[in-house]
């Protein structure tokens, strides 16, 4: 039986919560979505995509990585159109990472830079690859985390859901090993606070929703600048 506490907090700075999650254990779905855009417009973006996501899976029959790659391309293609429909929404986009539960193993998908950590045997290790643009210069300049995480540019997705009609999905499998934890977060919550305290968190004893209201409470403390989602996971 895998276990599964999810938490968002708006931040100390931003005045609305442009992040989403989903926990869908009936369909095997966990994911979480940063939204982006003017107004109501990043509201709109992530929750439409983290919806669409949702039907398609849960329409989809057996759950496959495959069936993933169709929910990603459908939101996709629902976010850039609500934006090009109207003129308030437009530039909307959102970042997209997901779960899915599948024969003894977990297949992942993920656009921008929110992300999915595994944690197994006290190892805490970074499953996806961030689409900005800091990351791609990291690759040439082998910049390390901290100065990732300092970068002015760090938040410069090169690829969102919505952004534009071509899409790149990056898709990962994980075995489903006892007692292996998952985390899915928005930036807000790794772009803060380093590997290390999230580890700590994943490491103790705590039940799967303190663990989250310490990860997220670590962000605020750290000054909280964006929204944060947590999403953890245990089998």
């Amino acid at each position: 039986m895998l276990e599964a506490y999810g938490l968002t907090d708006r931040g100390c700075v931003r005045k609305n919560n442009e992040d989403y999650f989903l926990i869908e254990p009936g369909i095997g779905l966990y994911l979480v979505a940063d939204g982006m855009g003017g107004a109501q417009a990043g509201e709109h973006a992530s929750r439409l995509a983290a919806e669409t996501v949702r039907e398609v899976v849960g329409r989809g029959g057996s759950p496959r990585p495959a069936l993933l790659v169709e929910a990603f391309e459908e939101a996709n293609r629902r976010v850039f159109e609500s934006a090009s429909r109207d003129p308030q929404l437009e530039g909307m986009g959102t970042t997209l990472v997901a779960l899915l539960e599948c024969d003894g193993c977990f297949a992942i998908a993920s656009v921008g830079d929110s992300r999915c950590y595994e944690f197994h045997g006290g190892v805490l290790s970074l499953v996806t690859v961030d689409q900005t643009w800091v990351q791609e210069l990291a690759r040439r300049l082998r910049l390390d985390a901290e100065q990732l995480r300092s970068h002015p540019m760090r938040h410069v997705l090169t690829m969102a859901i919505g952004a534009q009609r071509a899409l790149e999905i990056q898709t990962y499998t994980r075995l489903r090993r006892p007692g292996v934890q998952m985390l899915l977060s928005s930036d807000g919550l790794h772009g803060v606070i380093d590997e290390g305290r999230i580890a700590e968190a994943l490491a103790s004893e705590r039940t799967l929703e303190a663990k989250c209201h310490y990860l997220i409470e670590a962000a605020r403390q750290a000054g909280g600048p964006d929204n944060i989602t947590a999403v953890v996971l245990k089998a």
